[in-house]
């Protein structure tokens, strides 16, 4: 390619029709996070600045971010961070790029804490940690919590600790790490609330998803065993034993999992009227109980 000088307005289109003929999702948007991450500004000032010529190593740059782009690398990992609860995140290859049907989880905890469903100063657990976002959202937001976060990947508690002083909840947030409730084994903790964003995807559909998630992301995250249930069940017939008195857990999984999960809930008899709670897409996402 010619040294053209490329104005800011010319490469975000010529970038768009490149990445709409390679089938990579939302070509436009892509283009302008990877534009405004490359030239360290945001979305909006890209417009402020469309007439603006680039220099020859921001066109370089760019170039090879949209090279990751294309090879369905998540555009998550080539800026390193990835929004949620309004709050932005660190997220790598470490860890699962946190979705945004997981802030109904974070709804769900606040709704009981101002329902009074849960005690002044409660303790919380979020199961399967990750990068640190259900537990840093709900530090944010109830800042008489203490909160223990857990995960069986050292990577994701060192991305989670990272967050969590970039947030000013480090020293709320206690993490740990160990395999599902290993860590509170010696029961000397007992929690008011449990969540946990577990993995649920079923070990045979884990060749059809994405390539930006079968490719990138840790399968660990990802993988529920056979039917994907191996981890939600395990939460469900453990998790009563880290409850307080009618202490509550949450547990998000795939839409066809929810009823598999009520009808278990129920049959241990550990729990009251479990309940089914949709996301955003109006599909049941989330799993609410209270220890009998």
């Amino acid at each position: 390619m010619s040294q053209k000088r490329w104005t800011v307005g010319e490469l975000l289109k010529v970038t768009t029709d490149f990445l709409q003929r390679r089938n990579i999702d939302s070509p436009r948007l892509s283009a302008e996070i990877l534009l405004a991450h490359q030239l360290c500004l945001n979305r909006i000032q890209l417009y402020l600045n469309f007439e603006q010529p680039l220099k020859e190593e921001e066109v370089q740059g760019y170039r090879s971010l949209i090279k990751r782009r294309i090879s369905r690398e998540p555009i998550q990992y080539i800026t390193g961070v990835q929004e949620f609860w309004s709050l932005e995140f660190n997220v790598g290859p470490r860890v699962l790029v946190p979705r945004p049907e997981t802030e109904v989880l974070v709804e769900q905890v606040i709704d009981l804490y101002k329902g009074k469903k849960l005690s002044n100063q409660p303790r919380i657990l979020d199961l399967g940690t990750g990068c640190g976002a259900i537990a840093i959202a709900l530090g944010k937001e109830i800042p008489e919590a203490k909160i223990w976060a857990s995960d069986i990947s050292q990577d994701a508690i060192d991305v989670a600790r990272q967050n969590a002083i970039k947030h000013g909840v480090d020293e709320r947030v206690h993490f740990l790490i160990g395999d599902m409730f290993q860590p509170f084994r010696d029961g000397e903790l007992l929690f008011q609330a449990i969540v946990s964003n577990p993995p649920y995807i079923p070990s045979d559909a884990f060749d059809s998803l994405a390539p930006e998630v079968k490719g990138h992301e840790p399968r660990l995250a990802l993988d529920g065993e056979e039917d994907g249930m191996a981890y939600v069940t395990k939460i469900v017939l453990e998790g009563a034993d880290y409850l307080t008195a009618q202490g509550w857990i949450l547990v998000e999984m795939d839409p066809d999992q929810t009823s598999k999960a009520v009808d278990l809930m129920e049959k241990t008899g550990s729990y009251r009227t479990p309940t089914r709670i949709k996301d955003y897409s109006r599909r049941y996402r989330v799993v609410v109980a209270q220890k009998r």
